[in-house]
């Protein structure tokens, strides 16, 4: 049998797929992959034609294309870029196809009409570098290019490159000149010590120019909720309105002004309902840090403008605290500063183990080190004494509570609008028995920041424990409304069924108990048994909090409920008892 044809040749591969396609297949596979086809059909055959290309290999969610020359290759991704960036204007972001791309020449070899060889890898393996909607080159291919088109070029260092024997010059390529009368000034401005974002304008996607008002109004209440975070670099609302109108570029916006997250967002209205979307990227990779979509009826329009401004501000905290100390986590510990020994600090607490807690009170104390007027590291070292504490942690409660309470009052001192200065103070006066103050410091809590999720969760755990647990009910509620993903959502859930268990409503009690149980929460089972118990089902209760269990959290150790009055101590710890004697006394449950 003849052997097939082998020839070696020049060529520029390009490599494109789009980010986030298994998201998008699972949100509407039907929608996605018929957006898809349309896309090859109507934007990349196109242009690849135009520009001389070969596409010589399709996949679910890509392609790869060969190319005589580097710039026709760069062309035709430029041309690709653009037009999907015009075809992306009115979609929702949560429904954008947008692709990454990749270019690399060189020597290939050519198969049955299939291209194969370390040309082709690296193409792969660059479009994986590149941000969604933009374009990733190597060294070969940006040598070619300069000075050739309409663009520019930043240098991204030597990448390594998976199953690529050495690293690979990369360079990210910018569309455009951005220095054009009325784009925003060009250059890219050093990132804050702290955490940056900026909000984007949120388009108005109902097509009544007379809603523009309600869309740019929801991004300057977002913008000034984010203000009152201290421990946020926010971006001033006329450079972020720059911006307003034109196509959405994650990096671009966060190159220009300087920031690593990039808040943008669409406002819908039909008859009397709206839809606002929100999705929060990281800037340098094009990363969904948070995307979520609110669906409200038009009645208050200011009610509902304040609404959604608490609850998406309320999200995004969390959502960058965890991103910040992920990052901050990579970072040699010898090049962290105070700031970054705060947020890797934070991302260790919120872990909730032993071990954890440790690191980050050895954190906490080296931000402190590193810079003693640094507030946050006052209020981080505050948060794990009380927290240690509390936990169990700690072979001197007592002290570390009083010690805590020092910290808070520190950070207070020199940062007197930061919300959670209060916070920590609440919550080391609270387990210090100092219910007035540690009222006092809840309420102002939420008067320095009304879109604190845990700020809430604080003044509703201060009211329970005070007597107060009608009172504490409606914003323990706003604090799980306001963050749904905390990392803390099973103890809030727990708190809740302690205010419901302590105002007489058994049923939502064990609701409450139920939800921080799904979510691993072990001191929620005495709770869920005391609801339990007090709803008339025994039997259920004694199941649900079984002598192992009990001899886990007695062998913790955890620090004593806070209470004012001993009588709703030993109303809670009655129910508690009345389930364990259940337990004995069901014949059902003899072992």
């Amino acid at each position: 049998m003849p052997s097939r044809r082998v020839e070696r040749r020049l060529a520029a591969i390009l490599a494109a797929d789009v980010a986030g396609y298994s998201r998008l297949v699972a949100a509407d596979e039907e929608g996605a992959l018929r957006r898809f086809g349309a896309c090859l059909r109507d934007v990349i055959e196109p242009a690849v034609a135009e520009h001389g290309g070969r596409v010589f290999k399709t996949t679910g969610d890509g392609l790869l294309v060969e190319f005589a020359s580097a710039v026709s290759a760069l062309r035709c991704a430029l041309a690709v870029q653009e037009t999907m960036a015009e075809r992306n204007r009115p979609v929702l972001p949560e429904e954008r196809l947008e692709f990454r791309i990749g270019l690399h020449t060189a020597d290939v070899v050519i198969e049955g009409g299939d291209i194969f060889g370390d040309g082709v890898n690296v193409a792969a393996r660059l479009e994986a570098l590149a941000e969604p909607g933009g374009i990733c080159v190597s060294a070969r291919v940006q040598e070619d290019a300069l000075g050739r088109l309409d663009a520019t070029f930043e240098d991204l260092g030597d990448q390594p490159l998976k199953n690529i024997p050495r690293p690979v010059r990369a360079y990210r390529v910018r569309m455009g000149d951005a220095s054009a009368a009325g784009e925003p000034r060009s250059g890219a401005l050093p990132l804050p010590a702290k955490p940056s974002i900026a909000v984007l304008p949120f388009h108005n996607m109902s097509g009544d120019p007379e809603q523009e008002y309600f869309a740019d109004a929801i991004t300057e209440d977002i913008v000034t909720a984010l203000s009152r975070w201290r421990w946020f670099f926010v971006i001033a609302r006329d450079s972020s309105f720059a911006f307003k109108g034109r196509t959405g570029d994650a990096g671009r916006v966060g190159q220009e002004l300087g920031v690593r997250y990039v808040l943008e967002g669409s406002v819908r209205r039909a008859g009397q309902r709206v839809r606002v979307t929100a999705l929060l990227v990281e800037a340098a990779t094009g990363a969904h840090i948070w995307a979520d979509t609110f669906d409200r009826e038009m009645v208050d329009i200011f009610s509902l403008q304040d609404e959604i401004t608490e609850q998406v501000v309320g999200a995004i905290e969390p959502a960058m605290l965890h991103s910040e100390g992920a990052r901050v986590a990579r970072k040699s510990p010898h090049d962290l500063t105070a700031i970054d020994c705060f947020q890797r600090g934070m991302w260790r607490l919120y872990k909730m183990t032993r071990e954890d807690w440790q690191a980050a009170l050895e954190l906490f104390r080296r931000a402190i080190e590193r810079d003693p007027d640094l507030a946050l590291g006052h209020i981080g070292l505050a948060r794990a004494l009380y927290g240690a504490a509390i936990y169990g942690w700690s072979d001197q409660p007592k002290a570390d509570i009083i010690d805590s309470y020092a910290s808070a009052l520190t950070a207070i001192r020199l940062d007197p609008r930061d919300a959670y200065g209060y916070f920590a103070a609440a919550g080391a006066a609270l387990y210090l028995g100092r219910h007035r103050e540690a009222l006092e410091a809840a309420r102002k809590t939420i008067a320095l920041n009304p879109n604190f999720a845990f700020g809430h969760f604080r003044l509703g755990q201060v009211l329970t424990y005070s007597g107060r647990a009608k009172e504490a009910i409606p914003p323990l509620e706003r604090s799980l409304r306001y963050s749904p993903y905390d990392p803390q959502l099973g103890p809030m859930h727990r708190m809740l069924a302690v205010a419901h268990f302590h105002a007489g409503e058994y049923p939502e009690a064990v609701a409450q108990a139920e939800a921080a149980q799904r979510l691993n929460d072990l001191g929620a089972a005495p709770v869920l048994a005391a609801a339990l118990v007090r709803a008339g089902r025994a039997e259920e209760a004694a199941r649900a909090y079984p002598p192992e269990l009990r001899e886990k959290l007695r062998a913790r150790g955890a620090h004593p409920q806070p209470y004012a009055h001993a009588a709703d101590r030993d109303d809670l710890m009655e129910a508690i008892r009345q389930a364990t004697e259940a337990e004995a006394s069901s014949p059902s449950l003899v072992r």
